[in-house]
Formats: structure tokens, sequence, C-alpha cells
């Protein structure tokens, strides 16, 4: 319940539109009553043969009813469908600004195809909260309202026989079938989730999957998983299709009550046939009101999964708090990295223990070490993707916790070895380094990146995850992007990890012409052409194990050097 009130509130704003739709619906309905009623009077007056005048307030009412619900059906779906789109756009710009501040250290913990499913299916499957959990209770406690009013006009024992049917219909028969469909919804939410899973691990893995024969087995996965999500989908149609024969049974009842009630009321002359066909059938059409009420008591079942799901990953606290009166960035670059500590969560090793050098404005320093020493840590601290349990680091005298986060970013460009790519241009890749960039400065940065090539197809698309580019092209395009941010500090994580000889070569010559006068830490386990560096941090285990120049390490004859020595044939 206390999800179900969250989600309800979320849709506060429209209100007032919830209740106009809400209305109009039930004017709908309530024109199908007038529109039954008047055609049962006039098909029974006429069987009278009367004159033509006598039958013109029959004809007039059937066209006013048959017209007006077309109309107004027609406004309370433009009315419902524009709130539920409104409703689904707040939800999403809602989960977006909630989302964006736990990426992506509370994020590391979900499969991206579960993440999907929580940002697309879960937010879209939320369009009910409205549309078919919300709306139709309102609709029909105002047509179970209307029938008390008409019925009772001519019997107030006729009218509480039909309140009692309605009731069983509003209220026992969802109730009943909800009881019955326990645990469906949330079985075909967990299957479809299973299945999302399943199949992007399997398109993205195909090659993998290939060369070791399982691909049979992950299609067979995807089999079971359709075959469950179908029994439960069978059986919620069951459920659905008893609902409605309950909902028939509770009209009949209600028919064979008036008929009851009101028969010796016609034998007494105090009301005339012509009278009771239409209330009957006024009754009978009051009941299309509370056909939508099982889908609506399901749908809580479901809409309350989705909303777990998505409160699981919004109620968790952002590791990175922007501070409430952030500094500006320093105009000196210099970076002090003191006793610096970290451990990743849910596991026992840190990644960094006791951590400390300097880097100062202009100056280029590696950190080098063998995989797993916790190198790429220092570039996840140093953008405040994390924040350490211990120590600090400092650009320019300050301490990095005092500045915003996104300022802090702005002004630190990154190379990785994971350059990641969108589906979209070379173009829209390349502006979201510099939004506001030029064709020509788009063009100067990939000639400078060595990237010349590409300056005539900035159109082209990049393909899914740039695989329409080789990975020397993909590396230099992260370069490209660098040059565009035009940021003072440089990060180089692995940025030539991967790449043949050549091309790394060539990579780092563009490095080292487009990173001139900025501060540079370069992070890498290759020791290449170490020369260029002023000082060279050793990690081992979490640990600063050497630090000096290349040439000072090499004749201490310590562990970097042992490494140099492996890497170059010498060991």
């Amino acid at each position: 319940m206390k999800t179900f009130l969250r989600l309800a509130g979320l849709t506060r704003p429209f209100a007032w539109w919830m209740l106009l739709a809400a209305l109009i619906g039930f004017a709908t309905i309530g024109s199908g009553i007038g529109l039954l009623m008047a055609s049962a009077w006039l098909i029974t007056t006429a069987a009278l043969m009367p004159a033509l005048s006598a039958l013109q307030i029959g004809i007039t009412g059937v066209r006013f009813f048959g017209i007006s619900r077309g109309v107004i059906r027609y406004a309370e779906r433009l009315i419902s469908h524009n709130t539920t789109f409104r409703i689904l756009t707040r939800l999403r710009v809602w989960f977006y600004d909630a989302v964006e501040p736990l990426a992506p250290a509370r994020l590391a913990s979900y499969r991206s195809a579960d993440l999907l499913k929580r940002i697309v299916d879960d937010i879209q499957s939320l369009e009910n909260i409205y549309a078919r959990v919300l709306s139709p209770p309102v609709t029909a406690a105002l047509v179970t309202l209307l029938m008390w009013l008409v019925v009772g006009h001519w019997s107030l024992a006729a009218a509480e026989g039909v309140l009692a049917s309605q009731l069983v219909a509003g209220l026992a028969v969802p109730l009943l079938t909800a009881r019955l469909a326990a645990g469906t919804a949330r079985g075909i939410t967990t299957l479809q989730g299973e299945q999302q899973v399943l199949a992007v691990d399997m398109v993205q893995g195909m090659s993998e999957l290939r060369v070791f024969g399982m691909v049979g087995d992950y299609a067979e996965r995807l089999r079971e998983a359709e075959a469950k999500k179908l029994a439960l989908q069978k059986r919620a149609a069951l459920i659905e299709g008893l609902h409605e024969s309950l909902t028939g049974l509770a009209m009949n009842g209600a028919v064979i009550w008036i008929l009851f009630s009101m028969t010796p009321m016609v034998q007494s002359g105090a009301i005339s046939p012509i009278t009771l066909a239409s209330v009957v059938f006024g009754v009978m059409a009051s009941f299309e009101a509370f056909l939508p009420l099982t889908g609506s008591v399901q749908n809580i079942e479901a809409d309350v999964r989705a909303g777990d799901r998505l409160f699981e990953i919004i109620d968790a606290k952002p590791e990175v708090v922007p501070p409430a009166k952030p500094e500006a960035f320093p105009k000196r670059t210099d970076i002090e990295v003191s006793n610096l500590a970290f451990t990743y969560p849910g596991s026992d090793r840190p990644a960094l223990d006791g951590v400390s050098f300097s880097v100062p404005q202009g100056g280029r320093t590696a950190i080098v070490g063998p995989s797993g020493a916790g190198k790429s840590t220092i570039t996840s601290l140093m953008v405040r993707f994390w924040n350490p349990a211990q120590g600090e680091i400092s650009i320019g005298g300050m301490n990095i916790d005092k500045l915003d986060p996104e300022a802090l970013r702005r002004n630190i460009a990154v190379v990785s070895q994971r350059t990641y790519l969108f589906g979209q241009t070379i173009r829209e890749n390349l502006l979201l380094a510099a939004p506001e960039a030029t064709d020509e400065q788009l063009r100067r940065a990939l000639t400078l990146s060595g990237l010349g090539e590409l300056q005539s197809r900035l159109d082209d698309w990049a393909g899914q995850h740039g695989m329409n580019l080789s990975g020397g092209e993909r590396q230099r395009l992260a370069v490209a992007r660098m040059i565009l941010q035009d940021a003072p500090v440089i990060v180089l994580d692995e940025a030539t990890a991967n790449l043949d000889a050549l091309t790394e070569e060539a990579l780092l010559d563009t490095l080292d012409h487009t990173s001139k006068g900025k501060t540079v830490l370069a992070i890498t386990h290759n020791l290449h052409r170490m020369e260029r560096y002023d000082e060279v941090v050793v990690l081992h285990q979490g640990k600063v194990i050497e630090r000096g120049s290349h040439e000072t390490l090499l004749k201490s004859d310590g562990f970097y050097a042992g490494m140099w020595r492996l890497q170059h044939g010498q060991g």
C-alpha cells in the first residue's frame, strides 16, 4: 500500500485533469444508459402504434444520447490519453532526475538489460495507475449513485436490489478475481525481465555463444521463460473471462430483482410497462462501468511491482552529493593526492590503501602497475564517481569535494580504454564534448587527432558502440573529444590499451601534441615511452611501492624495472 500511495502521489499535479476525465467517462456511460432507456421507451411505445407525434420525445432522446455518447467518448479518450501522456512524461523525468546522481556507483550492481526494463517497461506500465486503477472506481461509484437515484425514483426496494448487485460487481467480484490472480502480474513482470536480460546477453554475446556452442542453451532458456509467461497470461485471461461472467450474473440478478419488485407496481397501475422496460435496459447498460474493475485490481499488483523496482533504485542514497555552496573551479591545476584509501562495496580487499602523489601544474605523471593494482580506481575518484573512504584529492589546493561534481568533470578530460560511442552519427558523438562546437571546430579536432579522413563523414553513422569504426579510430575519436572539451586537466586511463604497436605509437604522438601545457595524469600498465613523464608512480595491491623518474626507477632495479624488462624482452 505504501508503494501504491507513493505512485498515486506522483499523479497529484494532474488530479483535476484526472477528475475531469473520470467525470467525462461517467458522462459517456450515462449517455449509454440514456440511449438504452430512450430506445426501450421508443420501441415499446411504438409497439402500441400511437401517433407519430407521440414518439418524437423518444426519437429525439435516441438521437441526442446516440450523438452525445460518441462525442463524449471522443472527449473522454482525448482527455484521458492526454492526461496519461502527461503523467508518463512526469514519471520519466522524475525517474531520470532521481537516477542520474546514482550513476555509475549505485547502478554498477544492476545488469544493463534489467535497468533498461525498469527505465522503459516499468515506467510505461505505470500509465495504468490512472487509466486502469484510479479512474474506473470513480466512474463506477458515480454510476452507482446515478442508478440509485434513477431506480429509486420509482421504487426504493428495486434500487436496493440494484445497489446490492452493483456492490457485488464492484467489490466482491474484483476482490475474488484479484485473489485468484494473486502473483500473476508479478510473475509476468519477473519473466519479462528475465527474457529481456537473456535476449540482450544473447545478442551482445552471440560470437562467444557460437564459439562455445551455447546458442541452443540460451535459446532454450528463452523458450522456457516464454512458456512460463504464456501460462501466466492464459491464467490472467481466464480470470478476466470469469470476471466478465460474474459481472454478467450480477447484472442478471439486478434485472430479476427489478422485475420481481416492480412487476406488482405495473399490475397495480403505479407505473407503466414502458417505464419498467426502460428501467431494466438502463440498469443493464449501467454494468458497463463495472467491467474494468477487475483489471483495476489486477493492475494494482503490476503497478506496485513496477513501483517497487523503481523505488529500489531511486531510494538508494547517491554516492556523491554536491556541496550546498560549491566553490569555483580553481585556476591552478596542480594535483595533490594524500593518503587515499578506497574499498569497493562487497569487497574486503582495499582497491587503494594510503596512496599519495602529486602532479605539478602542466606536469606529466604516470601511474603504473599490474592489472588490479587500483590504477583505474584513481580515475573514478578523480571525477567523483566514488568518494574515498580516507584521504583527499586536491586540485589547485582545493579539495575536490568542495567543487560541484559537474563543474569538476567539465574541467577534467578523460580518455579511457573503453571509449563509448553512441549509435548516432560521428558528429553527434563529437558534440557530446562540446555541444556548441561548429563544423570547423569538429574538423580541426579530427585533424589533430589523426582522423582527417573523417572530416567529410561527420554525418556517417558510427554504428552501435561505434562498430563501424576500427579500434584505433574509436580511440582517436576519444582524443578528438578531449580536444573539443579543452579541459585544463587530462586523465589518460589505459588510453592505448588493446591497440597494435603502430596505432599505439601514432596515438601517443597525438596525445603528446594535443596535451601540451596541460596537467596530465596517465594510467597504464604498458611501459612504453615512459621517459616522456616527469614522474612515475608504481602501484601494487593498492599501495605505492615506488616513485621517481623512468631512469631513476630503472637504476633502482626494483618492481618497476622488473616490469619494464619483462615487457621489453629483457627479463
